[in-house]
């Protein structure tokens, strides 16, 4: 059998690649066997925004645990129940854990599955919801197969633009949800608050989608850069200038027809406060500067139980959102995880039909191997423009290698 390796959490800001078990068709939950499940060779996984709030000690996470849920295999081992995947298919694993059997599924609700975490309708990989192996690994294991993979249809095509298809697990179909969900379509104006990589995603969705203005908002000065050299508007939120100002200089108006709140509770003031945590900053200038009957998406992440939190109430997931004045408004605001079985197929197509050439120009990938996993974790906590990408057996043609610079991991 083959060995496996994979990053496990430590504490905050302390992560380590360890040898682990190979993945079992096993349930960790009830220790029932996996027949609809299949062990994946990783081909290419991620490091995620969320998998910092996990670092950073934000987002509570047992020591010993393994990382990771943006996933990209090849299918080795099968469950006896699955019907539809063969072995050598190249698939794409969305971040949630699904069963495609309860009502939730069926309604294509994947984010609030019913039947894979017995303490909450929510399940995903890598985090503290139901026990899931985290994929940044060598060897992953996907339950209910069938229903959850995503198959590319030609695994060579797929290789050609593995760097754009290894998003589909997760920050592509987040981003567009964020745009989706705020009601971003053909000629829309929108906010994007979070120059990060779901952000920058939803910048991406937001052209896909036709919108003609799409502003982009952060305090991190390098990768509003990089999100400016890619042609989207930025708006610098640690200047005092106010956020409508801001707005109004680029849009010669003070508020646009839709927000994504790409951003989550470790959001940051703006302005003089830029360096001071407030938890409900950005859905506070969303309900601010999105017009009347406007739409928000709100698929940052927001939770209870953060130790670090600055206040008893934000430790609590509780904030102190302006919504009395904003109700007059008639806002809509969707938040959530994205149900990203719900957007990763058709964006697929997008991307092999070159739909979305531009993607990598914002979202700015940079391959890792396994060797350079923990410095990767330390150079994105501290603001890295990269997206990075773990090839954890090599197997990605050097061709998809990006660039070095000046925030690269050490080799």
């Amino acid at each position: 059998m083959a060995g496996n390796r994979a990053v496990v959490y430590l504490g905050p800001e302390k992560v380590e690649v360890q040898d682990v078990p190979y993945p079992e068709l096993v349930d960790a939950s009830n220790g029932k066997k996996i027949e609809h499940g299949v062990v994946l060779k990783v081909v290419i996984t991620n490091i995620c925004g969320s998998d910092q709030h996990i670092y950073r000690g934000r987002f509570p996470m047992p020591k010993g645990e393994q990382l990771g849920h943006e996933v990209t295999g090849e299918v080795v081992e099968l469950g006896r129940d699955v019907l539809f995947l063969k072995k050598g298919d190249l698939v794409s694993v969305p971040f949630n854990v699904a069963c495609g059997r309860c009502f939730n599924c069926k309604q294509r609700h994947t984010e609030i599955c019913k039947n894979v975490n017995p303490k909450k309708d929510c399940g995903a990989y890598g985090f503290n919801l139901g026990g899931w192996k985290g994929g940044q690994a060598d060897y992953h294991m996907v339950p209910y197969a069938d229903f959850n993979l995503l198959k590319f249809p030609d695994k060579d095509q797929a290789m050609e633009h593995i760097d754009a298809l290894c998003l589909l697990s997760d920050i592509l179909p987040t981003g567009y949800h964020g745009c989706v969900s705020a009601g971003v379509r053909t000629g829309s104006t929108v906010y994007i608050a979070g120059a990060g990589p779901v952000g920058r995603a939803a910048a991406a969705s937001a052209r896909l989608l036709g919108a003609s203005c799409i502003i982009v908002g952060d305090v991190q000065r390098e990768r509003l850069d990089l999100v400016k050299s890619a042609g989207y508007e930025i708006v610098d939120l640690t200047k005092r200038t106010p956020l409508p100002d801001q707005i109004e200089a680029i849009l010669g108006e003070r508020e646009v027809d839709c927000g994504v709140d790409a951003v989550g509770f470790e959001a940051h003031g703006h302005g003089a406060e830029s360096d001071e945590e407030q938890p409900e900053a950005v859905l506070n200038a969303l309900m601010e500067i999105v017009k009347s009957g406007g739409g928000m998406g709100v698929p940052g992440v927001y939770a209870e139980g953060d130790p670090k939190a600055k206040t008893k109430e934000a430790k609590q997931g509780k904030m102190l959102l302006d919504f009395g004045k904003s109700w007059i408004k008639s806002p809509f605001i969707l938040a959530g995880q994205a149900p990203v079985m719900k957007y990763n197929h058709d964006l697929m197509k997008a991307i092999l039909w070159g739909r979305m050439d531009y993607l990598n120009d914002v979202i700015a990938t940079e391959l890792i191997s396994m060797d350079q996993v923990v410095d990767a974790y330390k150079v994105f906590n501290e603001g890295s423009p990269k997206k990075y990408l773990i090839d954890p057996h090599g197997s990605i043609k050097s061709k998809h290698r990006k660039s070095q610079t000046a925030a690269t991991v050490p080799a």
